[in-house]
């Protein structure tokens, strides 16, 4: 069966009697069973994705079909899904099945989508390799020697691999876009507030955002105009609407900013660099304009990042205590026992490290120089991000600061924060980024560049994003 690009050629397959739901299911399936070596999904719904696959074949021959029918997705294993088990790649909560289903998967869900599995993760999303999984880590379908990418790596390998046709992920200072970065996807991080969180497992909650990765833009934009939107079940998801039907003009020329600092940054592979000047010339003879800008806090935004988002994990996992759901060791004998030796046993080296941490920054004395200057950095981060798309259309940097790395080579977990270094821009400002594949390295594996938007713009971004795409596949 050929490898399709867009839910646009599943459909047309379908509707022509080339290809049925189940057809494609069960080459997935294949594909699933041919690599499991990946480890990418860490439970797939084999029965279940085929009887649906039956169910909704039966729809698109009544003409009652959703307008996702077709579209074979994984979800990541901190999003909720009802009477299926989710663990967010850790141990606390091995064997706990959801109650209910998120919001963003529902809305997929009422439009006919097929859940083929769980995708694999770092632990709590805490992670920029998935070597931090509880279950193992996932490899890079292209290099199983190298890294996929986190923490959303198992999502983005599922696409990679071709064990589905889309993911969903969860970013929240990168987790999606540098796992597209390394696997050659595209990857959206949306708005902050623009997509309900109900049902995702929280990381840290003034971050987290549920997003799609895909084989093109044009997917993301569809998978988009059915997943966001208000929540009620979410008091933080945001009322502004967003017209993804609206496709802007081929011939738009736009003013794009590059960010100096990063596009410059020491830590850059020097390939990478060559290729954004190259890119830069494109995108001047398309008759678009290349403007570039200092970001004066390139230093501070990953230590500003962790000091926020530690802070925030230490409150939200405090939940994980063994006693109302979730491991409870063994060996606990009363309440201080088993919170302790069940936290111990249950959370992984990384999500302990996160978890002190975030309790130091909130702890006496320590919370107006650590934390509540953190929140003051952001705000600045947030001002100059709307002062620079004040002026351009767009922000473009680099997505990763070199190629998806071997298994191992990050032993430091300081020098594993600094691969997050270019996701921390839209991040803290909580403005909508995707990961485009451009031309890959020399050593063959994939690379990406980061464009960035005003908030609520995703439907010109991912049109935006395509452009780039076109232009970046030749640049050297």
């Amino acid at each position: 069966m050929r490898s399709y690009t867009t839910l646009s050629e599943i459909q047309s397959d379908i509707h022509s009697g080339k290809l049925s739901c189940v057809q494609l299911v069960n080459n997935y399936l294949n594909n699933i069973s041919e690599q499991l070596e990946l480890n990418a999904l860490l439970e797939v719904f084999s029965e279940e994705a085929i009887a649906r696959a039956a169910e909704i074949d039966q729809r698109i021959a009544s003409g009652q079909a959703g307008s996702l029918a077709g579209l074979v997705i994984a979800i990541k294993d901190n999003i909720c899904y009802k009477g299926h088990r989710v663990s967010a790649s850790s141990k606390i909560l091995e064997g706990f099945e959801s109650l209910y289903t998120a919001t963003a998967l529902q809305r997929l869900l009422d439009e006919d989508v097929i859940v083929i599995g769980r995708a694999n993760c770092d632990e709590f999303a805490m992670g920029a390799s998935t070597e931090n999984s509880a279950y193992g880590p996932s490899r890079n379908a292209q290099d199983p020697s190298r890294v996929p990418g986190g923490s959303s790596g198992g999502s983005a390998v599922a696409v990679q691999a071709h064990l589905c046709h889309a993911a969903l992920g969860s970013d929240t200072g990168g987790s999606i876009r540098q796992p597209a970065a390394f696997t050659g996807t595209f990857g959206l991080r949306p708005t902050y507030a623009h997509v309900s969180r109900y049902g995702l497992i929280a990381y840290a909650s003034s971050f987290d955002q549920i997003g799609p990765i895909t084989h093109s833009a044009e997917d993301a934009k569809r998978i988009m105009d059915v997943m966001s939107g208000p929540d009620d079940l979410d008091a933080t998801a945001s009322r502004t609407e967003v017209d993804y039907s609206k496709d802007y003009p081929k011939g738009e020329k736009y003013t794009i900013a590059f960010v100096k600092d990063f596009i410059e940054h020491e830590r850059l592979k020097p390939e990478i660099r060559d290729r954004f000047l190259a890119l830069e010339k494109k995108l001047i003879a398309e008759g678009h304009k290349v403007t570039w800008v200092d970001f004066p806090y390139s230093d501070y935004v990953v230590p500003n990042y962790y000091l926020l988002t530690t802070a925030e994990a230490s409150s939200n996992l405090s939940r994980f205590a063994g006693m109302l759901y979730g491991h409870r060791s063994d060996e606990a004998q009363d309440i201080e026992s088993t919170i302790v030796k069940s936290r111990v046993e249950g959370f992984g080296e990384e999500v302990q490290r996160r978890i002190m941490l975030g309790t130091f920054v909130l702890s006496a004395g320590y919370y107006d120089a650590y934390y509540a200057k953190a929140q003051k950095v952001r705000r600045l981060v947030k001002e100059h991000n709307d002062k620079v798309l004040s002026e351009a259309d767009f922000i473009m940097l680099p997505m990763t600061p070199h190629e998806a790395f071997k298994f191992g080579a990050n032993e430091d977990p300081i020098a594993m924060y600094l691969e997050d270094i270019f996701c921390m821009q839209a991040s803290l400002g909580g403005l909508p980024a995707i990961s485009v594949p451009i031309q890959p390295g020399a050593s063959g594996m994939p690379l990406g560049a980061q464009i960035v938007s005003k908030a609520f713009t995703e439907s010109q971004l991912l049109d935006f994003a395509t452009e780039i795409h076109g232009l970046s596949q030749n640049l050297l």
